[in-house]
Parts: C-alpha cells; sequence; structure tokens
C-alpha cells in the first residue's frame, strides 16, 4: 500500500510538472508570435502612412499646390520605393496576421493604391475625389487596427460609439483659393 501511494504520488507530480511546463513553453510560443505580429503590424501602418504622405507630397506638387524643392520624378521615384517597401510589410501581414487583419490588410491595401494611383496621375480625378480616397484610406487604417487589436487580444476599439469617425484636418485656405488637399488625419 505505501509502494502504491509513493507511486501514484510521484506520477502525480510528473503529470502536473509536465503539464505546467508544457502550458508555460506555450504562453512564451504565444507571447513570442504576439511581439512578431505587434512588431509586423506597426511596420506595416508606418509603411502605410509613409506612403500617404509621400503621395501627398507628389500630388501637391502636380497640381501647382506646394511646390516641392525635389522634382517630379524624384517625387514619383520615392513614392514608387515607398509603395515597394509596403508590399514588404503585407507579405509580413499575410504570414503572421489572423483571418480579420489580412482581409483588413487587403482593403487597406486597395485604398492606400487608390490614393497612390491619383496622385502619381494614373487615375485622374478631382480635389473631391482625392479628398475621398484619402479619407477611404484612413477608415481603412482604422478598421486595420481594430482587426489587428482583437488579433492580439486587446479590448476595445478605434471606430464606433465611442469614437466617432473624425474628418481630413485641412489647414485654412490661402487667399485665391477654397481650400487645399493638403491632408492628414485626426484622432
Amino acid at each position: 500500500m505505501t509502494i502504491a501511494a509513493v507511486l501514484l504520488g510521484a506520477l502525480t507530480s510528473h503529470v502536473t510538472t509536465r503539464s505546467t511546463e508544457r502550458m508555460r513553453k506555450q504562453h512564451e510560443l504565444l507571447t513570442r508570435w504576439d511581439d512578431k505580429k505587434l512588431h509586423a503590424y506597426e511596420g506595416y501602418i508606418d509603411k502605410i502612412r509613409s506612403s500617404i504622405f509621400l503621395a501627398v507630397q507628389l500630388y501637391e506638387h502636380r497640381e501647382g499646390i506646394h511646390a516641392s524643392n525635389k522634382s517630379e520624378q524624384e517625387l514619383t521615384l520615392e513614392l514608387s520605393d515607398a509603395g515597394w517597401q509596403r508590399g514588404r510589410a503585407f507579405e509580413r501581414i499575410m504570414l503572421l496576421g489572423g483571418d480579420e487583419v489580412v482581409e483588413a490588410a487587403h482593403q487597406l491595401n486597395a485604398a492606400a493604391l487608390e490614393v497612390d494611383w491619383q496622385a502619381d496621375g494614373k487615375v485622374p480625378g478631382t480635389l473631391d475625389e482625392w479628398r475621398a480616397r484619402n479619407r477611404a484610406v484612413f477608415r481603412a487604417i482604422n478598421e486595420f487596427h481594430d482587426a489587428a487589436r482583437q488579433d492580439l487580444g486587446v479590448q476595445g476599439n478605434v471606430t464606433g460609439e465611442k469614437h466617432p469617425e473624425r474628418d481630413l484636418l485641412l489647414p485654412p485656405a490661402r487667399s485665391g483659393r477654397d481650400e487645399q488637399p493638403w491632408l492628414s488625419e485626426r484622432g
């Protein structure tokens, strides 16, 4: 009887230790992947935002709104390089992101490409269409944020009832112009 109790105790101790160690390793693995996901998500958004701001510079230069100290060709090359960098960051999302994050990234990529295409003249458009494209890309950024937060287990959203949609921030009109296309997002 004593031997059976000792064996049962040893077996229980072994199973408990093994189970605890397995849970610890799983937690470490999840934490490691969450860190990689967070880095990929923030890098992707950084590349998206960089390409948007380059598109704004090119668009303003091409439309004669704000002259750049760079040529149109230089700005176009910078925008092209930013698009390539954005594509590389997107690939990390495809490798690490959950289904909702990947879908949000596809939507964001499509919106960002429309901004790029109007900026470099591949797609014609009015100032109102330019602004609509920029509004769409910032909405897509927020939707990507929500999907990424959910994938990482972060509570809450950046959109919705507690966070109403915000419009583009535009500087006051200069004399002789009703409006300027320069933009940034609020919030």
